[in-house]
């Protein structure tokens, strides 16, 4: 969905800043208490120069982002931070978290609201994106909602009410290392463990079976691709299954497949209104024609798999904020932090 900014003037205040912590980038945005934004940024995480430089360049982004926004701190209700995990959500600390080698046990939350000067409401991103599409999102019509962020790995967030489900050690929603294979030779997961979900519907798992598929010799429009120059990506395979070749068109049905039968059993354990799938790898979602397929084909394995109570209700769709869906769930969950209080 293209972002649109409103101007102060047309914003109903209060105002929110949420952060979208990754490996790669720090994306910020400020919005108003409609989820309307008015500002959004970003700068490269810089992971090796460590946690208290990470910590210090996300103050001074927040710091930016409400004096560009036309701001005055004092405006501000709340500021939102999502971060992936692991993490201990309670005591504002990152644990072991994948994306960010070298900030273990990190104090996140604290050093960051001391750097930029404001109280600063903790989230696990997955969550924070989730958020994000309820409040202003696709999940908008869903009291209850699961959103599934496809990408390197699988992101989960659950949101029923206004509860967000993160579980007693912070570890609620850490969907994709669920166990959908249980043979010894099941595919490992980045995490070392075998048969996880992310193993088979992440766009890591994509990648690898086509590039195995394409070493047992099949043959592919993929070949020329790589022959020349491009990347073996699912952005790569879905072109390629637009065009015609069928071995693309086949790993994204079996994608959808594998994510068919991990969203049947999140669906007999939340039983909720809706699922949404979102991340970098939707095959181009509605927009494409092998997107609209992908989505299709989960839908008729939920279909085929799941009890007809909830297999016939549960509503199944893209997700719409695309890569800003965790700043504003952020902000979100910052706003219903100060709404608790209030």
């Amino acid at each position: 969905m293209e972002l649109k900014l409103i101007t102060k003037q047309q914003a109903q205040p209060p105002f929110y800043v949420g952060v979208d912590l990754g490996g790669t980038n720090i994306k910020a945005g400020v919005t108003d208490d409609r989820g309307q934004v008015l500002w959004v940024g970003q700068e490269p995480t810089l992971v090796e120069r460590g946690p208290e430089d990470g910590a210090r360049r996300i103050g001074a982004l927040i710091r930016r982002a409400i004096q560009e926004a036309g701001l005055r701190p004092e405006e501000v209700a709340g500021v939102g931070l999502g971060s992936p995990g692991t993490m201990d959500i309670p005591g504002g600390r990152l644990m072991v978290p994948a994306n960010l080698k070298g900030w273990e046990y990190f104090p996140i939350r604290d050093r960051v609201s001391e750097h930029c000067g404001m109280p600063v409401t903790f989230a696990n991103d997955a969550t924070a994106a989730a958020f994000g599409e309820k409040w202003v999102g696709a999940g908008q019509r869903f009291h209850s909602l699961i959103l599934l962020t496809l990408g390197t790995g699988i992101g989960c967030g659950i949101i029923v009410g206004d509860l967000l489900l993160d579980g007693e050690h912070s570890h609620g929603g850490e969907y994709g290392h669920t166990v959908i294979d249980c043979r010894p030779d099941a595919r490992s997961c980045s995490c070392g463990r075998r048969g996880h979900f992310e193993a088979y519907a992440s766009a890591t798992a994509v990648t690898k079976r086509a590039q195995e598929a394409l070493a047992a010799g099949r043959v592919s429009m993929l070949s020329r691709r790589l022959a020349e120059g491009a990347k073996l990506e699912p952005k790569l395979i879905a072109e390629m299954a637009e065009a015609g070749d069928e071995l693309s068109r086949q790993l994204i049905l079996e994608t959808a497949e594998y994510l068919g039968i991990g969203i049947v059993n999140l669906m007999h354990t939340i039983d909720p209104n809706g699922i949404l799938i979102g991340g970098a790898m939707t095959f181009g979602g509605k927009e494409s024609r092998i997107g609209r397929i992908f989505l299709e084909r989960v839908k008729q394995e939920v279909f085929l798999r799941a009890y007809p109570a909830v297999g016939d209700t549960t509503e199944i769709d893209f997700a719409t904020l695309g890569g800003n869906a965790g700043f504003i769930g952020a902000a979100g969950i910052a706003r219903l932090e100060k709404l608790k209080k209030s």
